[in-house]
């Protein structure tokens, strides 16, 4: 099947012939048809089947339409579409997609997402727009200061609809709907299917045709996954160097963290080891993230180490390897992040680095997969050091590290353990004053022996335990006391 058997307008299928794309996929077939004929939509499929134009080319062959029946004239005209994004990097990418197949159509569309300013985006919206791309946070800033009408909106297009139900952005869905007609059509597209996205089309669709092109939860048939074992800590960073150096067919990567910490932690780690790497998190201002993101695009870096922001929606071609350098808590986002990878038919690789604690998350997976992931060749955990070894030598070097920053007798304890001849004199009982005999008694008009210091870990200096608090008064309990003196009975205040 072609497009052109799908009723698109020419300019669109010229748009789609230029970027070079000749045969629609499955979800494409599907979606199209139907989102042109105004049925409700609830489509899943796997992620890099090309989601994004399921949706878009029907959405620009609407306007495109009935275009003419909407000029306001010399007033702004309305928006007609809202697409929702959750995730600030999808909503750029949607965008440019739209520009990209409406390039010969005179419809015009915006970017409203959080991260930058303000004043553009106002300009943009009172310009008068056809189409809004936004994630629902900064939409509702506008909402807020009246810079945006939502009473046109005919299509509401809600992509990756699993993912906001997970980042908690459902209030905030409600809200917006509120202001939009009633009579809208509405479009759901994600890549997960669980039980919450079927709630939630009682409450925003209208008789929805479903649409699972591939199994809910599903990774893609050109992607070769496999396990490799490592302890944790430095060993895990030693451990991904060695996969990255001996990748076959490598291009490029993107290494995927748990946690923002740790992405900072690996980028430094990977710069440091002569690798060209770039970073993206969500704790970076929208200007870096695109910049570094754009870098990773055009080639300018060979790796970007992510959080989970760049592993929903994002559409970057030719990625060769996705590195999973944490095993992700939650078993769905194991398929958006090797999801990078193997787009549009092409092949990829997705390797996952594994300690003794993942072991349960990697069963996660693969029951929400429904298949094996096998290890790679000599790769298992049981090959790994002990559990107690591999745990209990951080907090080793530790306690090392406390001994020798202690003053006193931390030194002589090192030094005992430099000379092992002495070990046998210092650990001779001493005479303790009960035993001395009475001839050998201070006369009781000797003056007293010097107090000790104490040291932090339960020792003298002499190396004796301390009892109690030893043979000495504190220091604290001999510090001078002012006392008040009394005030007289013709005082002011006097409780007599």
């Amino acid at each position: 099947m072609t497009f052109e058997s799908l009723g698109l307008a020419p300019a669109l299928l010229r748009a789609l012939a230029e970027h070079g794309h000749a045969t629609p996929t499955p979800i494409q077939i599907s979606a199209i048809p139907l989102v042109l004929e105004g049925h409700d939509l609830l489509a899943g499929a796997q992620t890099g089947t090309g989601k994004t134009a399921a949706f878009a080319l029907p959405l620009l062959q609407k306007l495109c339409v009935d275009q003419t029946t909407h000029n306001h004239g010399k007033h702004p005209r309305k928006p007609r579409a809202l697409i929702l994004t959750p995730t600030r990097e999808l909503a750029a990418q949607v965008h440019e997609s739209l520009r990209s197949y409406g390039k010969h159509l005179r419809v015009h569309a915006a970017a409203v997402f959080g991260g930058v300013g303000m004043g553009g985006q106002i300009m943009s919206l009172r310009r008068g727009i056809d189409i809004i791309v936004a994630t629902p946070g900064r939409l509702i800033d506008h909402m807020d200061r009246r810079n945006v009408d939502l009473s046109c909106i005919e299509m509401l297009v809600l992509d990756e609809a699993d993912r906001m139900l997970d980042m908690g952005f459902i209030p905030d869905i409600e809200r917006i709907c509120k202001l939009v007609p009633f009579t809208r059509q509405t479009l759901f597209f994600c890549a997960t299917m669980p039980p919450e996205i079927t709630r939630l089309t009682e409450a925003f669709l209208h008789n929805p045709v479903r649409i699972e092109v591939d199994r809910a939860a599903s990774t893609a048939t050109p992607i070769s996954q496999g396990l490799v074992a490592s302890a944790s800590g430095p060993t895990k960073r030693e451990t991904l160097r060695r996969l990255i150096r001996g990748a076959a067919d490598f291009k490029n990567a993107i290494i995927f963290c748990n946690r923002k910490r740790d992405v900072a932690l690996l980028h430094k780690s990977l710069q440091k080891h002569g690798f060209n790497a770039g970073v993206l998190h969500g704790d970076m201002d929208q200007r870096a993230r695109m910049v570094s993101l754009d870098a990773f695009k055009t080639g300018n870096v060979d790796l970007i180490v992510c959080s989970d922001v760049a592993a929903r929606g994002l559409d970057i071609p030719d990625v060769s390897h996705v590195f999973n350098f944490d095993v992700p808590t939650h078993a769905e986002d194991y398929v958006h992040r090797i999801g990078r990878t193997g787009r549009a038919g092409k092949t990829g690789i997705a390797l996952s680095i594994v300690t003794p604690a993942d072991q349960k998350y990697i069963l996660e997976i693969e029951r929400l997969i429904a298949r094996k992931i096998d290890w790679l060749a000599g790769e298992s955990l049981a090959n790994l050091p002990g559990e107690e070894s591999g745990q209990r030598t951080p907090r080793g070097e530790h306690s090392q590290r406390s001994r020798r920053t202690a003053p006193g007798g931390n030194a002589r304890a090192r030094a005992s353990t430099s000379r092992p001849a002495d070990i046998g004199a210092q650990l001779s009982p001493k005479p303790s004053p009960s035993r001395r005999r009475d001839g050998d008694r201070p006369p009781v008009e000797a003056a007293p022996k010097p107090a000790v210091p104490q040291s932090r870990h339960g020792q003298n200096e002499d190396g004796a335990p301390v009892v109690g608090m030893g043979d000495h008064v504190p220091r604290f309990l001999l510090r001078p006391t002012a006392v008040k003196p009394e005030k007289a009975a013709g005082d002011k205040g006097d409780p007599r």
